[in-house]
Formats: C-alpha cells, structure tokens, sequence
C-alpha cells in the first residue's frame, strides 16, 4: 500500500479554515441570547482561532512552531504525556521574531489572554458588557489578518449579520448599569495594571478596544427611513457629527494622567497621579450624580471640564506643597515685595 504524501499547503490550508470557524463560532457565541458566559466562551474560542491562524503562518513561511523542551542536553522538542509534539501557544506565536502581528494587535491580544488567566480556574458574572469593546477588535484584527496572510477568499465581512436584540435603555440607565458593574477584583485590577502602562495613543487605538457610539436618529426622509444603522463618511468630526444627529453637545473628558499633566504644565510639579487620586477620594467626586465625571466602558472613569477646575483650585490653595521653591520664592516676591527680616521688625 503506498504512503499517503500530505502537501505542505494542505496542512497550512486545513489550519486556515480551522482558524476561520474557531473565529465565526467565538462571535455567534456572543451573538447568542441563550449562552450565560460569553466572555469566557469567546476569549477561549477566539485564542483558538488566533493561535490556529499563526500556526497557519508560520507553516506556509516555513518557520518552525514547535515547543523546545527546557531538560537540558541536546535540542530536543517538548511532548504531551500521549507523544505529541507541543507547538507554540499564542503567546509564543505573538513573541517570535518573525511573528506578523502589529504590537497594537499583540497588545489587544495580550490582554484577552490576561483576562483568560484570570478567569481559567473561577466563575465570573456579568463581564461581558465590559469586555465586548476589546472582543470586536479581536474579531476586527482578525478577518484583516486572515485577508492579508490568505486572501480575501477568506474574508469573515459577509458571514455575520447585524446582531438583533431585544433590550432597550435611555442614557440614565445605561449610566446606572456602567456604576453598578460588579467586575471581580482579580480582573478589575488586571484591567487596570495592563491599561496603566499604556500611551494614550494606543488606548485609544480601535486595533485594541474599538469603541462606537450608537445614537438613535430620526430619518431624514423616507429612503433612510428603515435603515437601523447608517455609516458616516471616514473623516466626519466629532462637531459634524453633534450638528447632524446629536442634539445636545457631549461633555469633554479627560483621563486622570491628563489632567495631572496639565497641572504640571501650569508649574505644580509637585502634583501626581497619587495626590490627584487623595483629592478625589477627599471630596468624594465619583458620585453618580455626574457633576465631576463619568463611568465610561470597561469600569474607566473619565473627568469632566468641572473637575479641572476644582483640581486647580486645590493647587492653587496649596502652591507652596506643588511648585518647585524657586518659582514659589520668585511669586512671592512679586506679590509682596522683598521679605522683612527680623530685625526690620523691630
């Protein structure tokens, strides 16, 4: 009987189409009204699919993914308890030096795993809500992957329709479900250790959490009448948009490290991110009444314009503590003139 001979191609052809399904399965979990633990269902499926679409990489570039074992002696490769070579988990993929990623991609990607480690060995409740930005990039980053490595002939666009559900809020109860998130304390604070390290640019960076802002539009006329969600031009401004479909102007945010930078800016060197964080805590400003600030998606706290104002004041009321002594001496001076010694005094 002759030996069946496997093609090199198959194999990364048979990884693709793997991959393909691990990613449209991940989605139409989440997607599912029925299915309780989304988040964890689809972080485990989606590293599937990532992990499988690598494999797929690497094999057609011919670079090795095979795990080396760490016995010492000569190269030898790790195997499962059963004889199977181990290939390289997704973490591996995403640190080989031939890895195709973006960072920004890696980062996304980094962080769902984080999430699946936290969450591997404990029950969660009510995670998916915050997690859903970071879930869409991961199935964006995805099908951009899948096309540039493999072809658009493996393009994920049309498999998916619009997600159809039955829940409806106004803005004060969305406000309301955002402050009563019950994240565990493992993962709230893995989301803020890993979101901590990161540039502005790249927080905001859709690659890793892509943000939209549904907002409910009275049609025009009647050939956009039935139309459920209408896409913009690339490159409308955020004012175009407010002239156009939003009636009421959305307040400017600001995160915490900005704010301690504009301070700093304005000559209170001394004032951190830990002062910031006392001050806050003093005056109790994360109240929901809105009047500082906002709980926005994946339990992050935003300032308005008004807090900046108290923040101001505060350093202004305490310059002696914030600006360095050369520039508190140089005010002081010009406010009150040359100071009187001792024996001036007498």
């Amino acid at each position: 009987m002759k030996k069946r001979i496997r093609r090199v191609g198959s194999v990364a052809n048979e990884l693709v189409k793997k991959s393909r399904e691990a990613m449209l399965t991940a989605v139409q979990i989440y997607n599912n009204p029925q299915i309780d633990f989304k988040s964890e269902l689809f972080i485990v499926t989606a590293v599937i699919a990532w992990t499988y679409l690598l494999h797929a990489y690497y094999r057609k570039h011919k670079i090795d993914y095979r795990q080396l074992s760490r016995l010492p002696g000569r190269k030898k490769y790790a195997i499962t308890p059963r004889g199977a070579v181990r290939l390289w988990s997704l973490e591996e993929c995403l640190g080989a030096k031939n890895s195709p990623v973006e960072a920004i991609v890696k980062q996304n990607l980094l962080f769902l795993i984080g999430i699946r480690h936290e969450i591997e060995h404990q029950g969660t409740s009510q995670i998916d809500d915050q997690m859903s930005a970071k879930f869409m990039s991961a199935a964006l980053n995805f099908n951009a992957a899948i096309k540039t490595h493999f072809g658009q002939v493996h393009s994920l666009e049309r498999e998916q329709a619009f997600s159809i559900q039955f829940s409806t809020f106004d803005e004060d109860t969305a406000k309301e479900l955002l402050l009563q998130s019950d994240l565990p304390a493992n993962i709230r604070t893995f989301i803020t250790d890993f979101e901590r390290g990161m540039s502005e640019e790249d927080y905001n960076d859709p690659r890793f959490s892509f943000r939209v802002a549904f907002i409910r539009k009275l049609a025009n006329g009647k050939a956009s009448a039935d139309r459920l969600v209408e896409f913009v031009p690339a490159g409308t401004t955020a004012n175009e948009m407010n002239r156009v479909y939003v009636k009421e102007t959305e307040k400017t945010k600001y995160r915490p490290k900005q704010i301690v930078d504009m301070m700093k800016a304005e000559g209170y060197k001394g004032f951190t991110m830990h002062q910031h964080t006392e001050l806050w805590q003093a005056l109790c400003a994360k109240q929901p009444d809105g009047k500082f600030g906002t709980m926005v998606a994946e339990t992050t706290w935003l300032w308005y314009p008004t807090w900046i104002n108290e923040v101001r004041k505060h350093c202004e009321e305490n310059a002696a503590l914030y600006r360095p002594k050369s520039i508190s001496n140089t005010a002081n001076v010009a406010t009150h003139g040359p100071a009187t010694s001792a024996k001036d005094d007498i």
